[in-house]
Order: C-alpha cells, then sequence, then structure tokens
C-alpha cells in the first residue's frame, strides 16, 4: 500500500447488523452461505467487511424475506 494510500474503512459482522437493523444471526447466516460477500480483510480470527458488504447482505435479507413471503401465499 502506498505511503499516502487512505486508510480503507472496514465493519465487523456486529456493525452491519446493527446498521441493518436486523439481529446478527441472520447476518452471520448470510456472511456464511453467500459466497460471493467475502471479507475484505482479517484480523485474528475477526472477519472485516467493506462498505459494500452492506448493500449484499441487505440485498440477500430482502431475497430471503420475499421467498418466505410467497411461500406462505403472498402475506408479508
Amino acid at each position: 500500500m502506498p505511503p499516502n494510500a487512505p486508510t480503507p474503512l472496514l465493519t465487523t459482522p456486529g456493525v452491519l447488523a446493527a446498521n441493518l437493523g436486523e439481529p446478527l444471526h441472520r447476518v452471520e447466516y448470510v456472511l456464511r452461505t453467500r459466497k460471493h460477500i467475502r471479507p475484505a480483510a482479517r484480523a485474528g480470527r475477526l472477519r472485516l467487511y467493506a462498505r459494500a458488504a452492506l448493500a449484499q447482505v441487505r440485498h440477500e435479507l430482502n431475497a430471503m424475506d420475499a421467498r418466505r413471503a410467497r411461500g406462505r401465499g403472498g402475506e408479508a
């Protein structure tokens, strides 16, 4: 990384969950099962995600909710 490069802003799964207003276990499930959402870095065992992951996780959660609603006959 060049000396004047900006420090990347990375976030934890817990912060992603808080920003989305979702329970942590739902966000962790999405991160664990969607292989296209990858950590940008690791700090020991901690996975750190780029800002783009927030939109990807939101999209996957919305898709899960839509599939569940269709399975119940369209009731939300």
